[in-house]
């Protein structure tokens, strides 16, 4: 069975996606900060009949990204990892006037550094899988200019470049960047905490991400939207 490693899985879009996985017969390694939850979702996704290993920490932490590789390696390798984990850098969003540099720094540790490192780990066991491939969750924060996301956005932003260059660099992988909209998640309520608009579930989301790989188009940048229309 292909064995995925998606961070931050026990909710919201990581969660999502892990149950659409689990359904399709992928094993699982899974990670988040809170291990009830962690818990909970490992639970769930192993009523599937998939095998999960679930371990609860910080991404940004060395020794936890190389437990989340070798606990994928006893599973059989990685043919996926999903750098979903992210921080706000401050909650509630604040102007950049009030971003405190400490973070500033959280948010890149955790949004960009993190993610580097946990490729740089899993490198060896991705270029030897059949078709191994990389998603970075990005936001259109990266790209767009809006008032108090610019510590977030930066850190996205960052993101892309790395998943961009990546990309360059091993042709032999797939290695996707996709903004997924705007989705009903705690991330978000803690951003913006009295905007209570509709959104999106975060499931919603997930057949943008199975698209890609099932049809495993170029490297790249996308975003959910337009890959739920059938434009890639």
């Amino acid at each position: 069975m292909p064995v995925a490693v998606i961070t931050g899985a026990s909710k919201g879009l990581g969660r999502a996606l892990a149950e659409a996985l689990a359904g399709r017969g992928w094993d699982l390694v899974v990670d988040a900060r809170t291990p009830e939850v962690l818990a909970g979702t490992a639970a769930a996704l192993e009523s599937y009949g998939t095998r999960v290993a679930a371990l609860p920490g910080d991404v940004a932490d060395a020794g936890h990204r190389a437990e989340l590789v070798a606990a994928a390696r006893r599973l059989g390798g990685v043919d996926l990892l999903v750098s979903n984990a992210s921080v706000l850098g401050a909650e509630p969003l604040v102007r950049l006037e009030a971003l405190s540099t400490e973070g500033l720094r959280r948010a890149l540790e955790v949004n960009v550094v993190a993610a580097l490192g946990l490729v740089r780990e899993a490198l060896p066991l991705l270029r030897s899988a059949p078709a191994g491939a990389v998603i970075t969750v990005s936001s259109d924060a990266a790209v767009e200019a809006y008032e108090t996301w610019g510590g977030y956005g930066a850190s996205k932003a960052a993101l892309d470049h790395l998943a961009a260059v990546l990309a360059v660099e091993e042709p032999g992988l797939r290695v996707w960047a996709v903004d997924p909209g705007d989705m009903a998640t705690d991330l978000y309520a803690a951003a913006v905490p009295d905007d209570d608009g509709p959104r999106p579930d975060p499931a919603a989301v997930v057949p943008a991400l199975l698209r890609l790989l099932d049809e495993r188009p170029a490297s790249g940048r996308h975003t959910a939207p337009a890959l739920l229309e059938g434009r890639l």
